[in-house]
């Protein structure tokens, strides 16, 4: 089972590479304009290049920063509000429809409201990535409280179990894979959110190698971006799925079987 394990592991590599083959045949061939849609190779060179200027370094390790602080802030600040909102009735009538409220605000929004209050630095953009990173996890957090079986809390009363035990043996298990489930969305919302941070006069970052690919007509900039965006992204979901794997190893699930 463990090799059948790692020979699936890879199985998600056939369709992308089938696609980049695909793409590279098709722009060899010129059914894709190279002005347009440059063929995998001409955005690899392009990458190459970028690495041997030694600027492409620079470029992730400023987004990557920027993510992790405002994904461990908009996290952090989720569960300790979810958690109040998703045990204590009257916080959940005091805060839920206020919160609910400022979720449909599109994450565009929240630019000229914050270059004005925090002005064009590494602030704005944190706390824009922040406010994206909360909310998934908010409400993951509220429903997996929400939903543990009220049976298994009256058995915890029965034993004579205080409150905190009650939440730390009953609530915080039960409701775990609810919240990572957040974690996770949390995480890809922040990578998307981090695109919009870096339009609020950034001079470092792969968005804002997107717009400086858009304004110089440089497509293999903008797809390399993307590219860099799509693998960073899957790296550090990887990276909680693996977390989420150990942390959730008790559960007899499909996910675990084998």
């Amino acid at each position: 089972m463990a090799g059948w394990k790692w020979q699936g592991s890879w199985l998600g590599l056939i369709i992308p590479v089938l696609l980049l083959a695909g793409w590279e045949i098709a722009s060899s061939r010129g059914l894709f304009e190279a002005h347009l849609l440059p063929a995998p190779s001409a955005v690899l060179e392009r990458v190459a290049a970028m690495v041997a200027e030694g600027t492409l370094y620079g470029h992730i390790g400023i987004t990557l920063y920027r993510v992790f602080i405002g994904f461990a802030i908009g996290t952090a600040s989720a569960l300790v509000i979810g958690s109040l909102v998703g045990y204590w009735r009257l916080a959940e009538q005091l805060l839920d429809s206020l919160l609910q409220a400022f979720r449909s605000i599109p994450s565009l929004a929240w630019v000229p409201l914050f270059i004005l209050w925090m002005g064009i630095g590494e602030t704005s953009k944190i706390v824009l990535i922040a406010v994206g990173v909360f909310f998934p996890v908010y409400l993951n957090t509220v429903s997996g409280i929400q939903g543990v079986d009220r049976k298994l809390i009256e058995v915890g009363r029965i034993y004579q179990f205080t409150s905190f035990q009650i939440v730390r043996r009953i609530i915080l298990p039960s409701s775990l894979p609810s919240f990572i489930t957040g974690v996770r969305s949390g995480l890809g919302v922040g990578w998307m959110f981090v695109v919009a941070a870096e339009l609020m006069g950034a001079s470092k970052g792969l968005g804002y190698l997107l717009v400086e690919g858009q304004n110089t007509y440089s497509p293999d900039v903008v797809i390399a971006s993307i590219l860099l965006f799509a693998l960073l992204g899957k790296g550090t979901d990887s990276l909680l799925k693996l977390a989420e794997k150990k942390a959730l190893h008790y559960q007899d699930n499909l996910a675990n079987q084998g």
